[in-house]
């Protein structure tokens, strides 16, 4: 199989490093704009959103491009490499891709429209304190009240939500769980944004009586939306973080090339070379799984294939994350610990990524709960 990019998906990719290289050129220019809200430059957004990179995923009938997950993943690597704090997984794929897969004609185009053009951010509040990572809703209740529906209950941490123009709420209703659209300024909704621990944001969000619309048929299940919208924000997370380990990798070795000990550079140590050969077997391994993932979205599978695959990539990016950025700052020693020095950066958002839709440990249980779906192959007949 050809995994080569043709020419749009590589003019797509040059055009994207482009941008963010000059928006991000070091660490200490990411520490400048994430150290002040919305913790992204709106400028970088505006650009993205000019060259099409917002609008990739979603039918042109809605305002989008019509591309697919290879392109997705182009700008998901790309951001990765420079660790670019823009929220374009949680908005795009996320919070975008649920509107695409549960909204209403009306609903799409309205908000994918304002999405693809830069003017509208939404995020997707779901995840719930207390509660380990789940797919359902429990903490956030709907209630049918007269023509409308009310919200209650709190929903954190919400990546991007103390910026978000709107927000995509999952909340419990009669026979499963429902998605809801809901202003920020709505009645009865407090938000309050704080700084994540790799310079990223999010909120904390309660409803109590909050009015909202619902996305799609009101009362209806949108659990297999969830799942699904979930299961290709985990996979573009996956090419984020390959973009990072790219990265963290490159600066590693190349440290190693330049940096001197006892008279020599560091690479005449062979116990060091052979760490950063693992360093990018390790790369490797979560780079094939997550293209294999990608291209199982591609295929437009069911919804169980495409969980699975989100799934073994999720784990083995996380496995390979936490190794990749331990060794590099390993590798830099004192001067890797640094908040100046990059790699601990690199760290800090792989780690991030491995714990956003359920880490490394979540997705190994999810997976080992299928052996037993499995025959017991005889490699010995």
């Amino acid at each position: 199989m050809d995994f080569t990019l043709d020419s749009e998906q590589t003019a797509l990719r040059d055009a994207v490093r482009g941008l963010l290289s000059k928006a991000y050129d070091s660490s200490e220019t990411r520490r400048q704009v994430t150290k002040t809200d919305p913790g992204w430059d709106e400028k970088t957004w505006s650009r993205l959103a000019e060259m099409g990179a917002l609008g990739l995923p979603f039918a042109e009938e809605d305002g989008g491009f019509g591309a697919g997950p290879v392109e997705v993943s182009i700008v998901a690597e790309e951001i990765g490499r420079v660790i670019a704090p823009e929220p374009y997984v949680e908005a795009v794929v996320l919070a975008g891709g649920l509107v695409a897969a549960a909204g209403t004609p009306e609903q799409r185009a309205e908000i994918i429209g304002a999405l693809a053009e830069g003017s509208l951010v939404p995020a997707f509040a779901h995840t719930e304190p207390g509660a380990r990572y789940s797919e359902d809703a429990r903490g956030v209740t709907a209630t049918a009240s007269g023509d409308g529906w009310t919200l209650t209950g709190v929903k954190e941490p919400v990546l991007g939500g103390g910026r978000a123009d709107l927000l995509v709420v999952s909340a419990s209703i009669d026979g499963g769980t429902g998605l809801f659209l809901v202003q920020p300024d709505a009645t009865g909704l407090t938000r309050t944004s704080y700084t994540t621990f790799d310079g990223g944001r999010a909120a904390h969000i309660a409803f109590a009586g909050t009015p909202a619309t619902p996305l799609g048929e009101a009362g209806a299940d949108q659990s297999a939306a969830i799942t699904a919208s979930i299961a290709a924000a985990q996979i573009a997370y996956g090419h984020e973080a390959i973009g990072a380990m790219a990265t963290a990798l490159e600066e590693t070795t190349a440290y190693l090339k330049t940096r001197k000990q006892f008279g020599v550079p560091l690479m005449t140590f062979q116990a060091l070379t052979f760490r950063a050969a693992d360093m990018y077997v390790s790369l490797e391994l979560a780079r094939s799984t997550v293209t294999w993932a990608t291209l199982v979205l591609l295929d437009g599978g069911d919804t169980v294939d495409a969980l699975e695959a989100a799934s073994r990539a999720k784990l083995q990016v996380s496995k390979a994350g936490r190794h990749i950025g331990k060794e590099a700052i390993q590798l830099h020693g004192g001067i890797g610990m640094t908040a100046e020095y990059s790699v601990g950066h690199y760290m800090s958002r792989l780690t991030a990524i491995d714990h956003a839709l359920g880490d490394g440990r979540h997705h190994l249980a999810a997976l080992s709960a299928t052996l037993d779906d499995h025959g017991i192959v005889d490699p010995l007949p």
